[in-house]
């Protein structure tokens, strides 16, 4: 947080991660980055738990201590031998290792989330090193499972330090960073991208969408309508009360604008029978009309930019039926009184 929402900015073909650089000594921007993942410590090399080493001469321990680092410093230089200069860590990075990241001018994030580095291995084409044993029983590293981004830098953002990368070269991967001025815009941007997010998605699913603002309903009550007078039983009550149920969503929507619903709804019904009569080839645009809420009148929804997915309406309607048909077919209520208690 720390500035307004219009400053928001969206990195495409690219991933941000909340983290920082594991040294201020390591370098704050790669090009052409070659990205290590690793799921593994890069720390000062210790025997397993439950191995004991007796040594009987001092010079035999330092040696011993000697090799330990020396397990590390190999591990490193063979990572950087193969071209990296970016190195990614699920597990942390300790001082000593630090040190040769740094003379190799590699830069290292520690302690990122597994979901985040699953998604750096989908974006950059990396893939994720769990140990670096071969089939020999020695150490190596290959260069193929490096991924590779155009650019890997840090930048400070707010109060916080994020790890930028750029230019990804396997998936079309992208970012948006919202930016607010409090934890509370933040949050409501939050819940606002998601929700036009998912809409697209959802649009994407179906390949069709339909005029927003109350005109599916309005339209299809009207047609429910004029279709229940063609039955002379209780189909044409049936139909009729579903017909009703279905203006209840241009109501609602007038309602919670604050607006005269009745007066609303009425200059809707007028257009969309208009529509359908299809007597004036003029009005036959009126089948868009629906609420204008912000200026307190009908328009043309389509042209206005108000559009939703088919499917959100289709799955809305059969689930809203299917729940009506489930009540009305319970004709029997069994009810238990509780037991009184003794006084």
């Amino acid at each position: 947080h720390g500035q307004s929402c219009s400053e928001s900015v969206l990195v495409a073909g690219g991933y941000a991660i909340q983290l920082s650089r594991g040294s201020q000594e390591m370098p704050t921007y790669v090009a052409k980055a070659k990205i290590a993942l690793l799921d593994f410590d890069l720390k000062k090399h210790r025997m397993s738990m439950g191995v004991n080493i007796v040594i009987d001469d001092p010079e035999e321990l330092e040696r011993v201590r000697q090799r330990e680092m020396d397990i590390t410093k190999e591990k490193i230089k063979k990572i950087s031998d193969a071209g990296t200069n970016v190195v990614f860590t699920t597990k942390g990075i300790d001082d000593f290792a630090m040190k040769y990241l740094v003379e190799a001018g590699i830069l290292g994030v520690r302690r990122v989330d597994k979901k985040d580095i699953k998604r750096i291995a989908k974006c950059t084409g990396a893939q994720l090193i769990l140990t670096m044993a071969n089939m020999e029983g020695e150490e190596s590293f290959d260069p193929n499972t490096l991924g590779a981004a155009e650019e890997v830098t840090e930048q400070r953002v707010g109060d916080n330090d994020f790890i930028f990368i750029k230019g990804c070269s396997s998936a079309k991967a992208a970012t948006i960073l919202i930016r607010g001025a409090n934890d509370y815009m933040l949050e409501e941007a939050d819940r606002s991208v998601h929700d036009a997010l998912c809409a697209v998605s959802r649009t994407l699913e179906s390949n069709a969408v339909v005029p927003g603002g109350g005109a599916v309903e309005t339209a299809l009550s009207l047609h429910l309508e004029d279709y229940a007078r063609t039955f002379d039983s209780y189909e044409q009550w049936a139909i009729a009360e579903f017909s009703e149920a279905l203006q209840v969503i241009p109501k609602t929507l007038a309602m919670n604008a604050a607006m005269d619903a009745i007066d609303l709804l009425a200059a809707l019904r007028v257009r969309h029978h208009a529509a359908q009569a299809g007597q004036d080839p003029k009005k036959a645009d009126y089948k868009w009309f629906g609420l204008d809420l912000t200026n307190g009148g009908v328009r043309n929804s389509v042209t206005a930019g108000v559009l939703e997915p088919m499917v959100s309406k289709l799955k809305s309607l059969k689930f809203a039926t299917e729940a009506a048909i489930t009540i009305l077919r319970i004709d029997d209520l069994i009810k238990i009184a509780p037991e009184q208690e003794q006084q």
